[in-house]
């Protein structure tokens, strides 16, 4: 009884003393206290912020792209870009009953850059990547001391986002117009926002990867990928 106490109030003690950090839009990364956290080991923690950072990253990448791409969200008779990035991700808060878990992601990611293909290619494409990572992590949103991931799966997930970047800044149409719109360079200055979000991704999946696999004594088969070719790695 004595030992639990102690672990109680150093875990308290913890929360207390730590200090978050105040984001650009207002946003803390505080995490609220939860008894169920006294279940988790350190490394669960981890990988929730992990995940949940990259989460971020692809919501804002997906309104970054409906934005520069209006048209998309209006082949779903939606009216904004928040909207339509909104529609997306409510489908988190019913993972993993979500139609989203059974996803041909590959498909998905394919499908938006098809000639032929008249629905909403930011859905798509975005839907495809979150359905690709959310498999990296199992599917799950919280992890104890029993969850084992795969660092292979999450190494694959970084390098399959690396495809997908490929594939979204150079894919063009017949007309020689692109897909979707991304980067753009106004005057001398490149705009090059979406590669920067997307690098955060592959650099925290990959960091996770090594980590897990430092803790799981499991190595990584390091593939050699080339994005042009628009092949994914299994998950």
């Amino acid at each position: 009884m004595r030992i639990a106490f102690t672990w109680v109030l150093m875990f308290l003690l913890l929360v207390g003393c730590s200090q978050p950090i105040q984001r650009k839009d207002g946003a803390s990364s505080a995490r609220g206290f939860a008894l169920a956290n006294l279940a988790k080991a350190e490394s669960d923690m981890l990988t929730e912020i992990v995940q949940n950072e990259v989460i971020k990253s692809l919501r804002l990448l997906t309104e970054k792209l409906y934005r520069r791409n209006p048209q998309e969200y209006r082949k779903a008779g939606l009216d904004s870009a928040e909207a339509a990035s909104r529609r997306l991700f409510a489908e988190l808060e019913r993972w993993p009953s979500t139609e989203l878990v059974r996803l041909d992601w590959q498909r998905s990611l394919r499908q938006s850059f098809s000639e032929d293909f008249a629905g909403d290619r930011v859905h798509a494409f975005m839907g495809g990547l979150l359905a690709m990572v959310m498999a990296a992590y199992n599917h799950k949103r919280e992890f104890y001391v029993m969850d084992e991931l795969d660092a292979q799966k999450l190494y694959n997930s970084a390098r399959n986002v690396e495809t997908a970047v490929w594939k979204l800044s150079s894919a063009r149409q017949a007309n020689n117009a692109k897909f979707l719109l991304s980067n753009s360079i106004e005057g001398d200055l490149q705009n090059l926002s979406f590669e920067r979000e997307f690098a955060k991704i592959i650099a925290l999946q990959d960091l996770l990867a090594l980590y897990v696999e430092d803790r799981s004594n499991r190595t990584i088969t390091r593939a050699v990928q080339g994005a042009a070719s628009f092949v994914f790695l299994p998950i």
